[in-house]
């Protein structure tokens, strides 16, 4: 047994030995085969398992690593082996069992505490991160102080982006291209994007120094770790509305395949932003790259939740109802205060032709999230106005918003609404609400003098005169020397009491106060004088005379020669009557009675004469066939096929006939 014994020592210490050597070299697979042997030999060891533990983590099995500390609960304390089993359910995405772990540590070592700070990162308690690193920092002096630093200023960044945070000025100097990129972020989060772009473009900078100075590293590489820096560039020119260039730069990121999910993402739900309603089919393939795996660990909430919105658009300008409704409906339930999903399903019903359904629903999230009830009631009042018939309506909805009455854009969206409805008591009851609200809380306001002056004329130009005059009288005691309104009240007064206007008048400035000092001369010889004073025709002598020698200057156009007539004899005087009508002529007798007078039709059209003895077709059927007549018809057999009178020609010279040929020549329309 004792022989056994030492055997069995002697072959574990040379195990350790092995496993010694192989975690100096990094071969924790190796490492570990040797650790499963010690534990064959004492299952028990505290120190194997923990190295155990150790090799699976360098080996990424954080799974097999914890199981092994859950399974040996008893052997690994919570203070022997907090750190890992923290680390590990923080690699395993379990960021709230991390927290618990790493607090419930008796003694919080400097591994818990930096372990700490990146778990309060990730569940977006920036305060109290903010505090963690503070603390490490200053309590700490080794080779991680700019690592350290480093996630300070993301932490800052963070701040600056999803809370709207002032980051304060920490002091650190920008010695790498990660603090760089960081700062950045915070500018972007205070809106200074132009300084922005210039930390991002420092960034770029020291980024491709620190990486060209390793002989190993490829401009492929080094393109994919500028990624990052290049798509915060290509956010802000979105932001600055260069969407091309912003889309340009997007599609030269992907075309890279970035490893990071978390970036494609972002950069995919971006592309689609810059689509909207148009692109739809592109937006289609780039929504696919939001739901890589593993993309929930890598955003923020307000980012995931950001990306979910926009599918949820992408599906209603697809006409994907059902899949709206779904995406939108889940939104709300892990958001119930949110107001975007509820405005995409009225958009949605919207479309659907279904306005008073989502009316109804707006007005049942108004009455449950009164914080939110302004934005809501806008848009009630809009969709009541799209309908073109509940204007009235809109207005009283405007109205029931009660911190947006007195603002000017809504009083006069009101009286603009209230004037198409030629409602003019409500227009007028709208301003007087808006000046009382001023007199009472801002009386000094230059917006409230403003609407008074609105109200005035807006009275004037619907004849409620008399309230207009007090209107006028109350902006003329403010400000007894405002000439204009003084000219108003007189105005509005000569209409209603012309003696008071006369009374007035009297305060109105005299000629000689307001006469001002103008050179005629140089005002009249000014350019647009000199345009006008030539557009009104008026010249002077010398003008006159050079018009006169231009019009000399001009040639005279030649008359045309008339045609005369080819029988015109210059020794015998033209009729002097010769240019009115044969009617009107003193010479004229009327038309001769001529010999074929019986053949000419009277009556009614289609009617002939008693003695038209030719015309008769009866007589002519029944009387010997004689030679035809030039210009006449052949014989005709049937009676169905006798042409009626009304078609029927005298008979006449052949030249009729030819000149009906003609006419047929010219391919118009023969007719009678």
């Amino acid at each position: 047994m004792a022989a056994a014994a030492a055997g069995g020592a002697g072959a574990a210490a040379a195990l350790w030995s092995e496993v010694n050597r192989c975690g100096q070299n990094g071969d924790f697979a190796r490492a570990l085969k040797s650790v499963n042997k010690i534990l064959q030999i004492s299952k028990d060891d505290v120190t194997a398992l923990q190295c155990k533990v150790v090799c699976l983590i360098q080996n990424g099995s954080f799974k097999e690593a914890l199981s092994v500390i859950n399974t040996h609960t008893k052997v690994l304390s919570s203070d022997v082996i907090a750190f890992e089993k923290a680390y590990c359910e923080y690699r395993l995405n379990r960021i709230e069992n991390a927290l618990k772990t790493i607090q419930s540590a008796s003694q919080q070592t400097d591994k818990l505490k930096e372990l700490y700070g990146q778990v309060l990162y990730r569940l977006e308690r920036y305060d109290d991160c903010l505090a963690a690193y503070r603390d490490l920092i200053r309590n700490s002096q080794d080779e991680y102080e700019e690592e350290r630093k480093t996630n300070l200023s993301a932490v800052v960044a963070a701040q600056s982006t999803w809370e709207r945070v002032m980051p304060e000025n920490l002091g650190l100097r920008e010695a790498t291209y990660e603090l760089c990129y960081n700062n950045a972020c915070a500018l972007i989060g205070q809106g200074k994007l132009n300084e922005a772009v210039k930390k991002l473009q420092k960034a770029e900078e020291l980024c491709r120094q620190s990486l060209s100075e390793d002989s190993d590293v490829t401009e492929e590489d080094i393109e994919a770790e500028l990624a990052i820096i290049h798509g915060q560039m290509a956010y802000i020119m979105q932001l600055q509305g260069r969407t091309e260039d912003a889309l340009q730069l997007y599609n030269q990121i992907i075309k890279l395949k970035p490893t990071d999910v978390g970036l494609l993402a972002v950069i995919a739900n971006n592309i689609i932003t810059i689509n909207k309603d148009q692109n739809v089919f592109d937006s289609k393939k780039k929504v696919k790259l939001t739901n890589a795996e593993g993309v929930e660990h890598k955003l923020s909430k307000k980012q995931l939740q950001a990306i979910e919105f926009n599918k949820a658009l992408l599906a209603m300008y697809t006409n994907q109802a059902e899949q709206c409704r779904k995406l939108s409906a889940s939104l709300q339930s892990q958001s119930p205060e949110h107001l975007l999903p509820v405005l995409i399903q009225a958009a949605q019903l919207c479309r659907e032709k279904q306005h008073t359904k989502a009316i109804g629903l707006l007005q049942d999230f108004a009455e449950q999230h009164p914080s939110n009830a302004a934005e809501i009631k806008l848009t009630m009042a809009q969709l009541k106005i799209a309908q073109g018939i509940h204007v009235t309506k809109a207005c009283m909805i405007l109205r029931s918003i009660e911190e947006l009455q007195h603002k000017p854009g809504m009083v006069s969206a009101l009286v603009t609404m209230y004037s198409h409805e030629e409602d003019i008591d409500s227009a007028i009851e709208v301003f007087t609400q808006a000046i009382q609200w001023y007199q009472q809380f801002q009386p000094e306001s230059p917006v409230h003098l403003s609407l008074i002056r609105e109200a005035a004329n807006f009275k004037l130009k619907h004849g409620r005169k008399k309230e207009a005059i007090s209107d006028l009288e109350e902006l003329w005691k403010q400000n007894p020397k405002d000439v204009h309104t003084l000219a108003q009240l007189i105005s509005a007064y000569s209409l209603v009491d012309p003696e008071k206007a006369k009374v007035l008048s009297k305060h109105l400035p005299s000629s000689d106060t307001m006469s001002l000092k103008v050179d005629v001369d140089a005002l009249e010889n000014s350019h647009g004088a000199t345009y006008v004073r030539k557009k009104a025709g008026k010249l002077t002598g010398d003008n006159q005379q050079k018009e006169q020698g231009q019009g000399e200057v001009k040639k005279k156009k030649k008359k045309k020669k008339g045609k005369l007539p080819k029988n015109y004899d210059p020794k015998v005087t033209p009729d002097p009557e010769r240019w009115l009508p044969m009617r009107e002529r003193s010479y004229y007798r009327g038309r001769k009675k001529g010999k074929k007078k019986d053949q000419v039709g009277k009556g009614t059209q289609g009617s002939t004469t008693a003695g038209s003895s030719e015309l008769d077709a009866s007589r002519t059927a029944s009387s010997p066939p004689t030679s035809p007549r030039p210009g006449s018809a052949a014989a005709v057999s049937a009676a169905s096929n006798v042409i009626p009178p009304r078609h029927q020609k005298p008979a006449g010279a052949p030249a009729t006939k030819k000149k009906q040929q003609q006419k047929k020549k010219k391919g118009g329309k023969g007719g009678w």
